[in-house]
């Protein structure tokens, strides 16, 4: 059976819980009121789904329709602006305090139980295979283009994968794994609340993506984060656009989320999912490089 968002929110709070939840602490975590709260509860005790306040086999059943089983990495870029560093280096495994960028981020989708996971390579490709001596998982997805043509071409080799899917800008140094979730209702993209930007954001009503734009002023504008999750239905959508707007005149030359975003953006309704600033960011040049670790300022 699908369920409503508020029995989702319930059942996802306490499925993901580390210990049990009164109904209280089922307000916080979910922003609904005590008496929503104790409407689904009882609708949920109802269906099989929870027991004396904590959620049955049955429960996890329910969920499973929503659980993220697959991640996708866009990683086949020249990271052209992180040079020198990335003459030798892809940018994904340019090392921060030690760590690989990659690494984090792969290591928070273990967390949240994803465990087959791609990465679309093509820059320095091989160098890649590194990463199976820590994650033997992992497998390659080759984008034979990735010189001619923009991270849609990352997606086009990607597009049978992508749903129930989390996708990936493989550079973004994420310091709270916790914000890669295992349950999603529906699709959806990370994304910062900002009073002003000049980066890539979005401008948003009631909670959905209406607008993909550079830079923007308001109470409706977020900053994009490159990270997104994929629902089934929507997966299934993803892989005949991008096939579309990428062979479409000038369709090489788009980044990949513009597909659901602006080129096709009526067949999707992509909500947005709040991360913070202190979560994770995105290292854009070597200056930025070095001011996050100062090793690499000699």
């Amino acid at each position: 059976m699908n369920l409503t968002r508020k029995q989702f929110d319930l059942l996802e709070a306490l499925a993901t819980a580390q210990s049990p939840l009164t109904q209280r602490d089922l307000e916080k975590t979910t922003g609904h009121s005590l008496g929503t709260i104790n409407r689904t509860m009882k609708e949920l005790a109802e269906l099989g789904f929870v027991s004396d306040g904590s959620i049955t086999n049955s429960g996890i059943d329910a969920l499973e329709p929503y659980r993220a089983k697959r991640a996708v990495f866009i990683a086949a870029g020249f990271g052209t602006r992180l040079v020198p560093i990335t003459f030798n280096t892809p940018k994904p495994l340019v090392r921060v305090h030690g760590t690989r960028i990659i690494d984090r981020l792969i290591d928070a989708c273990l967390e949240a139980g994803i465990h087959e996971i791609h990465i679309v390579r093509g820059y320095l490709g091989e160098l890649f295979d590194q990463l199976l001596y820590k994650y033997p998982m992992v497998k390659f997805l080759e984008n034979p283009v990735y010189n001619e043509a923009n991270n849609i071409s990352s997606s086009l080799v990607a597009r049978y994968m992508l749903s129930n899917s989390y996708v990936f800008e493989a550079d973004l140094l994420i310091s709270n794994p916790k914000i890669i979730r295992k349950y999603h209702y529906t699709s959806d993209f990370l994304a910062i609340k900002k009073e002003r930007s000049d980066d890539w954001c979005f401008r948003v009503k009631d909670g959905v993506i209406v607008e993909e734009k550079v830079g923007g002023e308001g109470d409706d504008i977020w900053q994009m984060v490159g990270i997104s999750y994929w629902d089934e239905a929507d997966g299934h959508k993803l892989s005949q656009d991008i096939a579309e707007v990428y062979t479409s005149p000038g369709g090489k030359e788009r980044y990949w989320e513009q597909v659901p975003l602006v080129y096709r953006k009526e067949h999707y309704a992509v909500e947005i999912r709040e991360c913070s600033d202190a979560d994770i960011v995105e290292i854009d040049t070597f200056k930025e490089l070095k001011a996050i670790d100062r090793t690499y300022d000699v």
